[in-house]
């Protein structure tokens, strides 16, 4: 009797499964006949099987490779992720350092990585908590070649939620990771070409972005309709970005108009403690260039809103703050703040440029109370003016006076009067947005060591001439484009300047200092225009030593240098005012 239709196809799934082993049956019946079909069969059937599997795998992998494409550059790993296996090594290696079995390192979130010409800066995502640098390794995936392991320079962790590691540089286009990092290997975009930060202001509705790589010239404006701000989470998608007008375009700042769904975006991605979101994929803001040839700048830069505008606030908090920017100036912290504390200000802003030192230490050490003091991570290279900008958004909310001073500059009153009188002269004149103060240069005095007491003790002669000036300044009269160049900005228009004299206020400058200090302050300036005194640029410039040239070595006369007049008045008045009665010591 012939097969039925189901008959047939329960033949066919059967021979797939078993056909080659079928058995008995007459070679003359029909059975028979369909048992030699399918035991014929049968060799193709497994070979389609064996390729469809093949194709399946193949599909599986080549899907894996596009997504890790997508983000970063295609490496090869095992099934487990590499991340995973470096946490338990690490995990491992600390035990074996003298852990306990107990012990459990953080897993740590690379959000972005950034390549400067000595390391590689990883950033964490907000609230990572830090291991010791000791306990961190840097990774490095080499094309073609096996994963190279380096010890981390650096690793720091802020309560504001920032969380840096820098790793030693490696050769361009090595991906990079961290031995504690659940994250794939990234590779670093350049820091020379970057929009790095941007802050939203609920005054204008505006944004403000941070960018390298567009070399606007110093103290003047751009051509704002040149640029627009491109605004979304692939900004290699043209469809799936948002774009707004420039505003005004100056050194490396640039503001536009804040698009209202960013805005809304804004609202709904900060929680009740005014911290951003925890995206896998953050929102981005960068600079586009119009023309012929449009480009959009690398960004790593997340919006981050500025405190709220109070516009019924009738009085800051604060008198007067000072923001400064500081690499490795731990060891003279104390004085200058303990110092200006004492002489009226209230606030401290600092910007710490990659220090590595015992800065951390230094702060902690001071009582909160009495000294109100935030440190802010800035690891830009070259971005001293971009910073100060920066201080002065944050500054303003709180701050009716802000002074932009280094950690070698110290506030002087050889009159009567004090700093609140001089700021209570102008508090109540808002056509003045800025007190200007001359600054005299201190020399090493004749000291080869570091004073024991300070440097407002230690260093009493100085340069006849003061050079330059120093500003105080209102940070509600600054001009929207924020240029502002040696420590002074433009303002807005109708609000001017006043120079103050000097028998009121000036600045000690203790700008060459015994050698060992002037050579680390001047081996890399943070200046965005002013050349490192090791550069053949410039040779005559002011912001250089006189008469030093080029090169990093001590001359025979340096002790003796720039001392043309004998100043002991700060000297007398720190004495008079700060030496303890009992210990005859000073509080720092």
């Amino acid at each position: 009797m012939a097969q039925s239709a189901k008959e047939r196809k329960l033949s066919r799934l059967g021979s797939c499964k078993g056909g080659a082993a079928a058995g008995g049956g007459g070679l003359g019946s029909p059975a028979a006949r369909g048992h030699r079909s399918a035991a014929a069969a049968g060799p193709q059937r497994r070979l389609f099987a064996a390729l469809f599997a093949f194709l399946c795998a193949g599909v599986v992998v080549l899907g894996g490779v596009h997504v890790i494409g997508a983000s970063f550059r295609p490496v090869l790993r095992t099934a487990w992720p590499s991340g995973t296996l470096n946490a338990i090594s690490s995990d491992a290696r600390a035990r074996q350092a003298g852990g306990g079995a107990d012990t459990v390192l953080p897993s740590v979130q690379i959000r972005h990585a950034v390549a400067f010409p000595d390391r590689v800066l990883l950033i964490l995502n907000n609230g990572t908590s830090l291991p010791a640098r000791e306990q961190f390794d840097c990774l490095y995936s080499p094309a073609n070649s096996s994963e190279l392991h380096h010890r981390a320079l650096l690793a720091v962790s802020l309560p504001d939620g920032s969380s840096l590691v820098h790793c030693p540089a490696e050769p361009s286009g090595v991906d990079v990771s961290l031995s504690l990092s659940l994250s794939p290997p990234v590779t670093p975009v350049q820091w020379d070409r970057l929009v790095y930060t941007a802050l939203v202001d609920s005054r204008d509705n505006s944004t403000i972005v941070f960018a390298k790589g567009m070399n606007l010239r110093p103290g003047r404006l751009g051509v704002a309709s040149r640029y627009q701000c491109v605004f979304g989470r692939d900004l290699s998608k043209p469809k799936h970005v948002l774009t707004s007008p420039v505003i005004s375009a100056a050194q490396e700042i640039f503001r536009c108009v804040t698009p209202v769904r960013i805005r809304r975006y804004l609202r709904m991605s900060t929680d009740a403690n005014g911290n951003g979101g925890s995206d896998d994929k953050p929102m981005l803001v960068s600079i586009r260039t119009k023309g012929m040839r449009d480009s959009t700048l690398p960004s790593i830069a997340e919006p981050e809103p500025l405190p709220r505008y109070n516009r019924h606030r009738r009085q800051k908090v604060h008198s007067m703050c000072v923001c400064t920017m500081l690499r490795n100036q731990a060891r003279f912290l104390r004085e200058w703040i303990i110092y200006h504390t004492r002489i009226g200000v209230e606030r401290w802003f600092i910007y710490d440029n990659n220090s590595d030192d015992d800065i951390e230490q230094v702060l902690n050490s001071m009582d909160p109370s009495r000294y109100n003091v935030t440190r802010h991570l800035w690891p830009w290279m070259k971005s001293q003016e971009a910073g100060f900008a920066h201080c002065a958004l944050r500054a303003r909310e709180s701050c009716e006076w802000v002074g932009f001073i280094d950690v070698d500059e110290f506030l002087h009153f050889p009159g009567n009067q004090t700093l609140p009188d001089i700021l209570r002269n102008y508090s109540d004149r808002p056509r003045i947005g800025e007190l200007r103060t001359a600054c005299h240069s201190f020399g090493p005095s004749g000291r080869t060591k570091i004073p024991k007491k300070g440097v407002t003790t230690g260093y009493t002669c100085r340069l006849a001439a003061p050079e330059r000036h120093k500003s105080i300044v209102r940070p509600d009269a600054l001009n929207p484009s924020l240029i502002n160049v040696v420590h002074h900005f433009h303002l807005k228009e109708g609000v001017r300047y006043v120079n103050i004299g000097q028998g009121m206020m000036l600045i000690n400058h203790y700008k060459y200092q015994v050698w060992e200090v002037f050579k680390d302050k001047f081996s890399g300036r943070v200046a965005t225009y002013v050349a490192d005194w090791q550069d053949e640029e410039n040779v005559g410039s002011r912001d250089r030593a006189p008469g030093l040239g080029t090169k990093p070595v001590e001359p025979e006369d340096w002790p003796r240098r720039f001392c043309e007049v004998y100043d002991t008045s700060l000297k007398d008045f720190v004495h008079k005012t700060f030496t303890d009665p009992d210990t005859g010591n000073l509080p720092w």
